[in-house]
């Protein structure tokens, strides 16, 4: 199938696949969108939002409709790496055996990933970035496709470790949950309380997942889409020739990854939205999900309650 086929077959399966997961979860489409955006660029996703706004049921719902084997880790303070990756033990004939942890999926739920210490959080880092895993010496590929879904609660401080810099610039979209509107909220309840089990067929596999993400990456950019990008996230950094505001304002900014990101997200708006190519529209689309978690505000900001988003919209 040519790569125009495939684009206009995925604008399709897009609109049936939002069909499909609109049957369990109620409301959310700019947080569906934007999960749908990562998987389909093969990046990670880190949804942020207080308890009981449905981010475990969205995570096993989207397996489920992409045909993925899914499996879900509940980050906690006493977790360790071997409970992520796996280990070896001794069979019965005496020899060492690696049993496969949770990490060996397709989807990974890393729930309330802060939970848990620095160590243990570290076990990820080779997986998310290499789609691989070294365990005692011992090299394994992860199946493909691969992704981690990662959720926070933002309230809870108890207890919590913060994600360093350096892993949450390996999440390439950073998503907020919000409370649904009053008419969301009479659906979930009226829904979530019947006897009426909902089931939620799936429209991909793995392999139709890989060739969408490899249409994606020949899809052409034009240079001044990629050169508004890599302007736009060098205007977050506070150095010489940086806006007032952020200079007033951001501690750190975004790195080259964040360029990178944009540009793979900026592609697959475009293509799920039947375009052939990304314009600047696009990169604006996806600006805040990409440059939320990698721009670093001082406490000047934080004392005037300014927040990310206002920092992104005025870089535009």
């Amino acid at each position: 199938m040519s790569d125009v086929a495939l684009v206009e077959k995925l604008v399709d399966k897009h609109r049936d696949l939002k069909r499909e997961i609109a049957k369990v979860i109620v409301g959310q489409d700019k947080v569906v969108d934007q999960i749908l955006l990562s998987i389909f660029s093969g990046g990670h996703s880190l949804l942020i939002g207080v308890p009981g706004l449905a981010k475990t049921l969205m995570v096993n719902t989207i397996a489920q409709a992409l045909g993925l084997n899914f499996k879900r880790i509940q980050f906690t303070p006493d977790l360790m790496p071997s409970d992520i990756l796996g280990s070896e033990i001794l069979d019965e004939n005496r020899k060492f055996k690696f049993i496969k942890g949770p990490i060996f999926t397709n989807i990974l739920l890393a729930d309330e990933i802060n939970r848990t210490p620095p160590k243990t959080q570290a076990a990820l880092l080779e997986a998310m970035q290499e789609r691989a895993v070294t365990v005692a010496g011992h090299h394994y590929k992860l199946d493909l496709p691969y992704f981690v879904l990662a959720t926070q609660n933002p309230i809870e401080q108890e207890g919590t470790y913060p994600l360093p810099e350096a892993q949450l610039d390996r999440f390439m979209f950073a998503i907020k949950l919000d409370y649904p509107s009053f008419e969301e909220e009479v659906d979930v309840v009226k829904t979530t309380t019947s006897d009426d089990p909902q089931t939620v067929n799936p429209l991909f596999s793995a392999q139709e997942i890989s060739d969408i993400q490899h249409v994606i990456r020949r899809i052409p950019v034009p240079d001044n889409v990629v050169e508004y990008a890599v302007r736009l996230v060098g205007k977050t950094r506070p150095l010489n020739g940086a806006p007032d505001l952020i200079k007033n304002y951001v501690d750190w900014g975004a790195g080259p990854r964040a360029s990178q990101n944009l540009i793979m997200a900026a592609k697959t708006h475009a293509a799920v939205n039947g375009k052939f190519s990304p314009d600047i529209e696009d990169v604006q689309a996806v600006a805040f999900g990409i440059l939320r978690h990698r721009i670093i505000k001082n406490y000047k900001a934080e004392a005037e309650g300014i927040t990310e988003e206002e920092i992104i919209r005025k870089l535009f």
